[in-house]
């Protein structure tokens, strides 16, 4: 948002604040920042396991959540399921789909495993609901055919737990390069698909130059997608405390815009690939 526009705001809500404690002679109260921190601890430190791997042993892992809920009030969730045998980028080997009535106790409803595709390997699905039609849309990623990394999608479904296996294709690949001395984004993961203003928009994480970033393409069907800009333009310039590795996690409409939460790590932090934190933009 336009920074006048933040400060109008709260110039208003500032005024409008000494207005009602003038009307009414009540004294003012100061935020306590102490207490304030407290709430947001509890904030992270009350919370339900609403899915553990299939072993709790390292490097098993049950993640990438992407989560809906339909007209009839059921959420869906569909994640990435990792084993800790073979190579890294090639461990997901199972998207599965499961069902709450309350958005806590989830309930396995199906399984699409590798072998189904064949895949070496999923990592993060992207599940959505098409406002056209009514029907679910997954999106998956992985090493298409031998070649590189993509963003795969399946046939919309009536329910998510019907999706087809044998109808998975590619619709976010990596371009040839133009030269031998061209540069271009060598492959493509971990989706997150929205539909806002009458589009859809999916963020993509892409390596360019052996670097991660994260891209935005965009849709008017969720099926033919094409770049926003230049294909080698990415969201976010690796730089600051992300200055390694960044990749888009999810996108929250607010009414007044829309806030972006992204994952990121530093050049300097122990195994940056896999410790990583949540950025804010």
């Amino acid at each position: 948002m336009n920074k006048n526009v933040l400060l109008v705001f709260f110039i208003l809500v500032g005024f409008g604040t000494a207005l009602l404690l003038a009307q009414t002679g009540s004294p003012a109260v100061r935020s306590d920042a102490r207490s304030l921190s407290g709430m947001l601890e509890e904030k992270f430190t009350a919370f339900h396991v609403i899915l553990k791997p299939d072993s709790l042993l390292p490097e098993w892992w049950a993640g990438a959540p992407s989560v809906i809920r339909d007209p009839q009030g059921t959420f869906w969730m569909a994640c990435r399921m990792r084993t800790a045998q073979g190579p890294r980028g090639h461990r997901g080997y199972e998207i599965r789909i499961l069902s709450s009535a309350d958005g806590v106790q989830f309930k396995r409803a199906a399984s699409i495993r590798r072998e189904d595709l064949p895949i070496p390997g999923f990592e993060r699905p992207a599940l959505l609901l098409d406002p056209s039609t009514g029907k679910f849309k997954l999106y998956a990623c992985g090493p298409w055919k031998g070649g590189p990394w993509s963003i795969l999608k399946f046939d919309d479904a009536v329910r998510p737990d019907q999706f087809d296996p044998a109808t998975v294709r590619p619709v976010i690949a990596p371009q040839p390069p133009a030269g031998d001395r061209d540069i271009a984004v060598l492959e493509y993961k971990d989706p997150v698909i929205c539909f806002f203003n009458n589009l859809y928009h999916g963020y993509v994480t892409g390596y360019i130059r052996t670097l991660e970033r994260f891209f935005h393409f965009i849709s008017t069907d969720g099926e033919h997608w094409q770049p926003y800009g230049h294909p080698n333009d990415s969201v976010l310039p690796l730089c600051g405390w992300h200055d390694f590795f960044i990749r888009p996690s999810s996108v929250l409409p607010l009414g007044i815009g829309y806030l972006f939460i992204y994952e990121g790590s530093n050049v300097k932090w122990r195994d940056p690939v896999y410790n990583i934190v949540t950025g804010i933009g």
